[in-house]
């Protein structure tokens, strides 16, 4: 017969059999039972997120449309003051530059006011191509309101300034990108070359040749700065720039060589200095320049 510890010895061994089993068993079920993947919740928020980025999409298209009409508005309120500015003569200058100026005064408050009310908490430098041409005229007749009032430069640190108190202080400011202001220099100066050849025919040449050093300083600097945007990412106005970089030699050469013929031939054309004949061409320029 076993003794009592024996027996507990017998017991023991007998359940552990037993409870491997079990276990075994647990296991087996845990590994047998299916999978089952919730993708209703990922695939509804994936739904959402293209759903967003379409009205997003939609919505900024809407609102390019709108800055595109803006900047045509600008462009044409522009041109209406540069052919104010134009009128200009040594017996109307104060009376024509008011004007111009309250008239480029309404250009910023009605349409660029309209385009910084667009682009109000957006990013601005999305839709820089479809205002940059309005920008551009804006500058244009800007600066050459500027030059005939002060003789100076308006610098782009001016036009910005005066741009922060057209939106809500607490959205970023619309600021012209230098880009747009170079391009609107280069535009300037062929302005100016007409200008010089008209303030010649009335005789007015002292304001002529300040002009031609005007204009001859924004070639030189433009020189020294055109190439360098080679490295920037928009080539297309790389190449705008290019190609008025051009036009503005061609530009500078005009006004030279009309300056150049008043000092060396001057006494052939004094008598008809300011004279309303328009049947001579005045040194030797022809009239449709």
């Amino acid at each position: 017969m076993l003794n009592s510890s024996a027996a507990r010895k017998l017991s023991l061994m007998a359940a552990k059999p037993h409870r491997f089993a079990n276990f075994a068993e647990i296991v087996g079920a845990a590994a047998k039972k299916p999978r089952t993947m919730t993708t209703n919740s990922g695939q509804n928020d994936m739904k959402n997120a293209f759903s967003d980025y379409a009205t997003y999409l939609n919505n900024l298209n809407d609102k390019r449309e709108r800055v595109v009409k803006a900047s045509r508005d600008i462009t044409m309120n522009s041109k209406k003051v540069i052919f104010q500015v134009h009128r200009l003569s040594k017996h109307n200058k104060e009376e024509v530059l008011q004007k111009a100026e309250n008239d480029l005064a309404a250009v910023m408050d009605q349409y660029i006011a309209r385009l910084v009310k667009e682009l109000a908490g957006t990013d601005f430098w999305k839709l820089r191509r479809a205002y940059s041409p309005g920008i551009q005229e804006y500058i244009e007749a800007a600066t050459l309101c500027s030059f005939c009032k002060t003789g100076a430069l308006l610098n782009l640190d001016e036009i910005n300034a005066s741009l922060r108190t057209l939106g809500d202080p607490s959205n970023e400011p619309l600021q012209i990108n230098v880009l747009d202001y170079l391009l609107g220099l280069a535009d300037l100066t062929g302005e100016l070359m007409r200008m010089a050849m008209s303030r010649i025919s009335d005789g007015e040449l002292e304001f002529a040749e300040k002009i031609c050093r005007f204009v001859r300083e924004i070639y030189r600097d433009l020189t020294l700065v055109a190439p360098k945007m080679d490295d920037s990412s928009d080539m297309k106005h790389f190449s705008d720039m290019k190609q008025k970089m051009d036009v503005m030699l061609q530009s500078v050469m005009k006004i030279e060589n009309a300056c150049y013929s008043v000092h060396v031939r001057g006494s052939e054309y004094i008598p008809f200095l300011g004279s309303e004949d328009t049947s001579f061409s005045m040194l030797g320029v022809p009239e449709n320049e």
